[in-house]
């Protein structure tokens, strides 16, 4: 694709590839607003939360969510459905010595069933180019600090894959239920802008 990408906001783009599928008889308006409605049923970074204190307290979930997020979801009574296709979800665990960042440097492809609607910050030109070339200083004025040897990993979503990060356990929760480290956890600690 040709610089035409970036020419125009993504909105309208957008709302031109619905007319023109409208028009062409691939896709009804009320599929794709019946579309819409279910993928927003429910869509909250509650759900990315509940996901991460899973995987905190229930080792074989972990095991399981990083190595097919889509599979593991149902055991939350989550999925990647209700949209026009399924996406297939990746998680991304931080550890010690790795962070993950999300981006979607194409437009704003996100999970939106378990992360809610993406923040503005997400969708911007200025966050999605300059997290690519350099996360640490992005990830700092974010308020996120990371140690100089910490490698930090970009993750590029696409209209077929999307992302999320399992933060790390903060310290000092060994005693706490799912819901109460559930209530830890940020949007931006599941998009990586934040520990957790």
């Amino acid at each position: 694709m040709s610089g035409e990408h970036t020419s125009a906001p993504v909105a309208a783009r957008v709302r031109r590839l619905e007319e023109r599928l409208i028009e062409a008889g691939v896709v009804a308006q009320e599929q794709l607003d019946a579309s819409l409605a279910a993928m927003l049923k429910g869509a909250s970074p509650v759900n990315g939360a509940r996901i991460a204190a899973r995987a905190w307290t229930d080792e074989g979930f972990r095991e399981r969510l990083l190595t097919d997020a889509n599979a593991a979801l149902p055991e939350v009574g989550l999925s990647m459905a209700g949209g026009i296709q399924e996406q297939r979800l990746k998680v991304v665990e931080n550890t010690a010595t790795t962070h993950h960042v999300l981006v979607c440097t194409l437009c704003s492809c996100y999970p939106v069933g378990l992360l809610g609607p993406s923040p503005s910050w997400y969708k911007s030109e200025a966050y999605r180019s300059r997290v690519v070339r350099e996360p640490r200083a992005v990830l700092a004025e974010f308020g996120l600090v990371l140690p100089d040897d910490t490698a930090i990993t970009v993750w590029d979503s696409s209209a077929e894959s999307r992302y999320m990060v399992l933060p790390r356990r903060p310290a000092g929760t060994a005693g706490y239920s799912e819901p109460e480290l559930a209530a830890l956890v940020t949007r931006e600690g599941l998009i990586g802008t934040a520990a957790v």
